[in-house]
């Protein structure tokens, strides 16, 4: 099931408040420059970037298993202009086929072991033309995320109301992290408990090349400079067809 910060409807009104629009945003809006595309997002949440795709043009497919998120995605203002399908990315089968495929949002990470992870690339292959590029982050697991996340503390305004998120750190090592992020309503405090598994670069582009297909680039922030092992906190994998 999705984390509660994904799938309950009153959480997921707040994602695009606590989550909106940055420059990870603006860096896979530049992928579709030029003439349109059919695009795939794996993991659109609440179709912030499908909304912008179809803005300009492009045939665009959003799909995640939450349906608070899809119900809050239908109403963005191209929202009717877009497929929407209510499934994990692993599970994805169309007969479409996209020019690019994309998983934001640290999407990739929600995919928890092996098995996880190489159905979604399969997925992605199968469904990706000759020419076309699949392009998803993953956080570097040798930044010290613990030290970052644990103790965070945010406020974020919803119908004059303050929210206040917390987040605590349960466990870290072994490539995952469990924390729990709490969000306190002046009525009621909803926990959301989240997993992440935290792979190499190495160990990604493995995976990469025994699905069939290739790193084109990897990037270490959204300025498209080159990743560096020891300092870069992004992972950014720009993929093709081996």
């Amino acid at each position: 099931m999705p984390d509660l910060h994904y799938d309950h409807p009153r959480l997921a009104i707040l994602y695009d408040l606590l989550c909106g629009w940055s420059a990870d945003g603006d860096f896979y809006l530049s992928l579709a420059d030029g003439e349109p595309k059919s695009i795939l997002d794996l993991g659109c949440g609440t179709g912030l970037i499908c909304d912008a795709y179809a803005a300009r043009g492009h045939d665009v497919t959003g799909v995640d298993p939450s349906s608070s998120m899809l119900d809050i995605a239908r109403q963005k203002p191209h929202g009717g202009r877009i497929e929407w399908v209510e499934c994990y990315s692993q599970d994805f089968r169309s007969d479409k086929r996209f020019d690019l495929i994309i998983m934001t949002g640290h999407a990739f990470q929600v995919l928890l072991d092996e098995t996880a992870v190489l159905a979604a690339l399969a997925a992605m292959r199968e469904h990706l033309t000759d020419g076309g590029r699949i392009v998803f982050e993953s956080r570097n697991p040798e930044i010290d995320w613990k030290t970052r996340w644990d103790g965070g503390v945010s406020e974020v305004v919803q119908d004059e109301l303050v929210v206040r998120e917390t987040r605590h750190v349960v466990s870290y090592g072994e490539g995952r992290v469990h924390f729990e992020t709490s969000y306190h309503f002046p009525s009621e405090t909803l926990v959301s408990t989240s997993k992440l598994l935290f792979l190499s670069r190495g160990e990604i582009e493995r995976y990469i090349q025994v699905s069939g297909l290739r790193t084109e680039a990897v990037y270490g922030d959204w300025d498209r400079k080159p990743f560096d092992e020891l300092t870069s906190d992004e992972m950014i994998f720009v993929v093709r067809h081996a």
